[in-house]
Order: structure tokens, then C-alpha cells, then sequence
């Protein structure tokens, strides 16, 4: 059968704020899990995302401190057309989330931008050039 990516997982100081920029972005997170300590959703193509509170995790991993020094990782959202990218992000900053890079095309051939989600998480937003 062989390993496969299924879940991809967040640490969050404050899970509301958290969920509320990533239902933004469109995904289907029920508004009651705002207080809970993990939520997870099933995104189109089967892959999890979940979101863990800080104190969860140092509840199994006792020695576990937020990265500093920037992000080592971060998720990317494909848009239908590359005036969709510079539409979701006018969107997003207008709605008050975080910019971190505006909108360009980028030498390796797609329309990118990228935002920062409520932890400092990179969220780009790209398409295709062609």
C-alpha cells in the first residue's frame, strides 16, 4: 500500500481567528469549532487539514515552542485564473488578513501572491500564466 500525505496539520495561539481567515479563503469549517481544541476538514482530493491549539500539543510534547525566525512551511491554493489570484487577494486584504507578497508573475511561469495567516503561516495564492 505504501505511506501517502493525508493530514496536514497547524498550530494555532487562537483557533477562532485561525479558522475564521482560512473560511476566507473558502473552505467549509463548521462555525462551532471556533472553541474546540482540534478541528480537522477533508478537502477536495480526500487530504486533511487540522488545526491543533498550542497547549494541545505541548499536552503530548511537553518541549514544543513555536518556530521563530519565519516559517518553514506553507500551503498553496491554486486559482481557476491568474486574475482570480489578484481578485482572492484584493478580497482577503480587504477583509483585513495579512499581505506578505502582492500579486506577480513569476519567472517559473504562474501568477502568484501570498498572504499570512493568523501564525504567520505563508498562504499562496497562484494560477497558471498560459
Amino acid at each position: 500500500m505504501g505511506m501517502h500525505i493525508d493530514l496536514i496539520g497547524l498550530v494555532v495561539a487562537d483557533m477562532g481567528r485561525s479558522l475564521a481567515f482560512y473560511r476566507d479563503l473558502g473552505l467549509e469549517i463548521p462555525a462551532d469549532a471556533d472553541r474546540e481544541p482540534h478541528v480537522e476538514v477533508v478537502l477536495p482530493g480526500g487530504l486533511r487539514l487540522a488545526w491543533d491549539r498550542a497547549d494541545v500539543v505541548r499536552g503530548f510534547d511537553p518541549e514544543w515552542t513555536p518556530p521563530s525566525g519565519g516559517a518553514r512551511m506553507g500551503i498553496a491554493l491554486r486559482c481557476d485564473a491568474p486574475a482570480e489570484v489578484d481578485r482572492e487577494y484584493a478580497r482577503m486584504v480587504g477583509l483585513g488578513h495579512r499581505s506578505r507578497l502582492e500579486p506577480w508573475d513569476a519567472f517559473w511561469g504562474q501568477r502568484y501572491a501570498q498572504l499570512q495567516d493568523p501564525d504567520g503561516n505563508p498562504v499562496d495564492l497562484f494560477s497558471p500564466l498560459a
